[in-house]
């Protein structure tokens, strides 16, 4: 009986083999160019090739008619130079983009002031230098971009508070090896950003040493209760570098960090606090102030800022002024105040249809979250008479994460029992509603001994 001759790869058509290769990887892919000369050939197919630069070089048409290569060459291309970064490098890329994107349109400016990626070589040497593993993550992303130069304002977000000013620069590789903290306390930690009015920096730790998490992001706060200097609370800011940096590009681009005369304002807005009553429209956004918080002792400082808007479809009678405030606060344990007090921020608005009126204030809380709602009084021009509560929405503010290093003196462990009980505001509340905090710029209010700043709402 004559042997049946079996199906061969050779004699399947194309369009099959194509299209049940383009359901694999790039890697097994590769493995079956190895299998037979046909297999061989259809693996180069530039269609294939051309799916994968999209999905890991974020690669367009016109990238690879810049380059005169063919898809499967452009992937080689890019594979022997990022390939160690493959998982991270579409992710931060796009990040980028979208980012760069946003400023071209918001903050031109600040386009300008990012420098070009770094080399592997150029990566190669800081380990050298201070004797460190880079995680992957930051390189992959200083292979894009090495930062920014050191200008301001800078790119990871502003804050301004009257004498108080913020900007943080995010900081070319280099600079931040000359930064590398040896110091005990901070060792094995590389700062990620620079504030030069503040001297602020957020740092990353290269090492699970003092307490750290390894490759988390943090703002060093001096714990004042400890006998050892060396003792660093933490802010916490971010598990690794990619979660740190896509979070904040996220909330830039998305809108939910305000754009204030060419700057990035890290104020956080949740889009349901936000009260209407009547013609006006009131929303808040807060933020957290590190540089002027401490952990130990419990310090915490917020600054928010509240637009008022009326209607533009509002009827001209009812136009109105604005005569007071009045505010409920909780903090986290439990305890309520109210308070009331004239106009705001030391102003008496009059709202129009159309208008709208934003001011910034702070307040201080000795527990880490607390919220605050409260109404307005307002008269109208036309009849003054007539006077009515415009609602302030229930706001939050929350201070991140914070941990407390391993070196604790036994004085400070027993001195302070629990994190948060210090509620002794006696001649430290100031219900001003204002923005008069005195001279503290280049000041870290967590650095000063029993440092306290007045209570503004």
């Amino acid at each position: 009986m004559a042997a049946t001759s079996g199906l061969q790869m050779d004699h399947l058509p194309s369009d099959p083999l194509l299209h049940i290769l383009s359901f694999v990887g790039f890697r097994d892919l590769i493995h079956c160019s190895y299998v037979s000369r046909r297999l061989n050939e259809l693996s180069k197919h530039n269609p294939l090739w051309k799916a994968f630069c999209s999905k890991h070089w974020l690669l367009t048409d016109a990238d690879r008619l810049e380059s005169g290569l063919s898809w499967y060459c452009l992937f080689q291309q890019y594979y022997r130079d990022l390939g160690h970064y493959i998982h991270y490098y579409p992710v931060l890329k796009r990040a980028w983009e979208q980012l760069k994107s946003f400023l071209q349109q918001r903050c031109p400016r600040m386009i300008a002031s990012l420098k070009e990626g770094a080399t592997e070589v150029e990566l190669n040497d800081i380990e050298a230098q201070i004797g460190c593993r880079l995680p992957d993550d930051y390189r992959c992303s200083y292979r894009i971009h090495n930062g920014q130069k050191l200008v301001i304002p800078g790119l990871m977000g502003s804050m301004s508070l009257s004498n108080h000013y913020r900007s943080e620069v995010l900081l070319d590789v280099e600079t931040a090896a000359g930064g590398f903290q040896q110091r005990k306390g901070m060792r094995r930690c590389l700062p990620l950003t620079f504030c030069f009015h503040t001297g602020l920096s957020q740092y990353m730790a290269l090492e699970p040493a003092e307490g750290r998490r390894m490759f988390e992001s943090f703002y060093p706060c001096p714990n004042q209760t400890a006998q050892d200097p060396s003792a660093i609370d933490m802010f916490i800011t971010g598990s690794c570098f990619l979660e740190w940096f896509t979070a904040y590009v996220h909330n830039v681009v998305t809108g939910e960090y305000p754009i204030i005369r060419d700057q990035i304002f890290r104020y956080v807005h949740d889009k349901g606090c936000v009260a209407t009553t009547g013609d006006i429209t009131v929303s808040v956004s807060t933020s957290f102030l590190p540089e002027l918080s401490s952990i130990h002792p419990p310090h915490f400082f917020f600054t928010y800022r509240i637009r008022i808007e009326m209607s533009s479809s509002a009827s001209p009678e009812a136009a109105c002024q604005l005569d007071s405030r009045y505010w409920k606060i909780t903090t986290s344990d439990g305890n309520v105040e109210e308070v009331q007090g004239p106009g705001v921020v030391g102003e008496f608005p009059v709202m129009t249809p159309g208008k709208v009126h934003e001011y910034a204030s702070c307040t201080t809380f000795s527990t880490p979250s607390e919220y605050m709602e409260g109404h307005y009084t307002f008269h109208r021009l036309a009849n003054k008479e007539e006077v009515f509560h415009v609602a302030i929405p229930r706001f939050h503010m929350v201070c991140p994460p914070f941990r407390e290093p391993v070196v604790r003196t036994q004085k400070a462990a027993t001195s302070y029992t629990t994190r948060f009980d210090d509620h002794d505001h006696d001649g430290e509340y100031c219900d001003g509603d204002g923005d008069d905090f005195g001279d503290l710029r280049g000041i870290n209010m967590a650095a000063l001994e029993g440092a306290w700043c007045p209570r503004h709402i």
